[in-house]
């Protein structure tokens, strides 16, 4: 793939506007001063949930980014540290303000091949308990993870239990088709990783993109688990109503329907009780397999079964859900990606959409709370660490990247950069 290809399809045109030297108390890359305001909710007439009304997500104006790099899905240990994956781009200082630089200076990683590395995904701690000033300490090496028969590979699903890491990586691909988000087509979720050590040494998953841990082949149908994040249950998965581990993913059950990293029709829903033997073990898995007659939800053994949690017909795409025990809910995001227009100074028609949805039931109702527009105005892979949530559950700290297309852009709301960006929230 070269290097042009390569920079509109993957999130490699990354992180970061000049400070301007006129404010140096409040860098465009930092905020601690609190200018609270709402993003403005247009929840389409079509949305099938019930609108939410009780809460009004705003935010308190203070944000920090981290990093020269996307793909952050922090799970909180027993050790009281944050466990991320990260990949496309690199790691310097996390303390200043640091152009991008695009031959990747420092620890590069990126999930094709590219600057003579091989495919590969990365990994760090995120230490700290204030958002506004953590430590991202990077533990090296990048594992490479070849994507043939696909072009490349990404994390996805990651859960630290009991000291054992799980980091789950996923296969993409351009079709030329549904174009204007990057890479269009799902390759199916591959399997995990596992890590005794947190992070220091890895044992590598003995399944590959052809012979996916749920067989999934997008020749013969859609992927429906194509890239599965696992809830969070606050610190160890100590919220777990049951003892397993629950993980979400975006596909579609339409073969005509557009099915890639960002875009989807389908939210599924899979358990699993973490355990090195079970977690690249297919039959330790159970599929939603929808409700029965007096609206328990149903759980199959066989993979042909699931059916989706909910649907939204060319609305929905990348999910995460967190439960938020101070207001006894879980909270889903879910961000849908339609088109980046523009790669030069203009960015009117660019637009992703970013969603968030609640639930006192993992199974549902799921009700919407807000739908945001142009939100970021491409904001993505979006999830609320358990670890920022107060204890009332009425303050915490949203978590994306966004604008991979364009390194200098201030982003909408403001401090939205490609890199580790986190926004305060509150719920009123």
């Amino acid at each position: 793939m070269n290097r042009l290809i390569f920079i509109v399809s993957v999130s490699l045109s990354l992180f970061m506007v000049q400070c301007s030297s006129s404010d140096q108390r409040d860098p465009a890359w930092r905020s601690e001063k609190k200018d609270p305001f709402r993003f403005k909710n247009s929840i389409p007439v079509d949305c099938p949930f019930e609108h939410v009304k009780e809460y009004h997500i705003s935010f308190t104006g203070r944000f920090m980014n981290y990093t020269n790099a996307d793909t952050w899905y922090p799970s909180w240990a027993q050790n009281d540290t944050l466990y991320s994956p990260w990949t496309d781009g690199y790691i310097l200082r996390t303390d200043k303000y640091e152009p991008f630089i695009e031959e990747h200076p420092g620890f590069a990683c990126n999930s094709v091949d590219y600057l003579g590395r091989k495919a590969s995904t990365a990994q760090a701690a995120i230490a700290g308990n204030d958002p506004l000033s953590l430590e991202i300490i990077n533990l090296p090496p990048a594992l490479e993870g070849n994507p043939s028969p696909f072009q490349g590979r990404y994390p996805c699903g990651s859960l630290v239990h009991n000291g054992v890491w799980y980091y789950g990586t996923y296969s993409l691909t351009n079709s030329g088709q549904c174009g204007g988000v990057g890479w269009t087509e799902f390759g199916p979720f591959v399997g995990f990783r596992i890590s005794y050590d947190y992070g220091k040494s890895w044992i590598e998953t003995n399944h590959n993109p052809g012979n996916p841990l749920f067989g999934e082949n997008p020749i013969n149908a859609n992927i429906k688990i194509g890239s599965p994040h696992f809830v969070d249950f606050g610190k160890n998965m100590m919220y777990s109503p049951d003892g397993y581990a629950y993980l979400a993913a975006h596909g579609s059950e339409d073969s005509l329907s557009c099915n890639n990293w960002i875009q989807g029709d389908d939210i599924f829903l899979i358990r699993v009780i973490p355990s090195p033997d079970n977690i690249n073990n297919r039959n330790a898995y159970e599929f939603y397999a929808g409700k029965d007659e007096m609206g328990n939800p149903v759980w199959s053994k066989d993979f042909s079964s699931i059916k989706p949690l909910i649907k939204w017909k060319e609305k929905l795409g990348c999910v995460t859900i967190t439960y938020n025990p101070g207001l006894k809910k879980y909270m889903m995001c879910i961000t849908r990606g339609y088109q980046i227009t523009n790669y030069g100074s203009h960015y009117e028609d660019d637009r992703f959409d970013t969603m968030i949805l609640l639930s006192e039931s993992l199974t549902g109702d799921w009700q919407i709370s807000n739908y945001w527009e142009k939100f970021g105005p491409v904001a993505y892979f979006v999830n609320i660490p358990s670890k920022f949530i107060s204890e009332d559950g009425l303050k915490m700290w949203l978590t994306y990247s966004a604008n991979f297309h364009s390194k200098r852009m201030e982003g909408n709301p403001k401090g939205s950069f490609y890199s580790l960006s986190m926004h305060e929230i509150t719920l009123d």
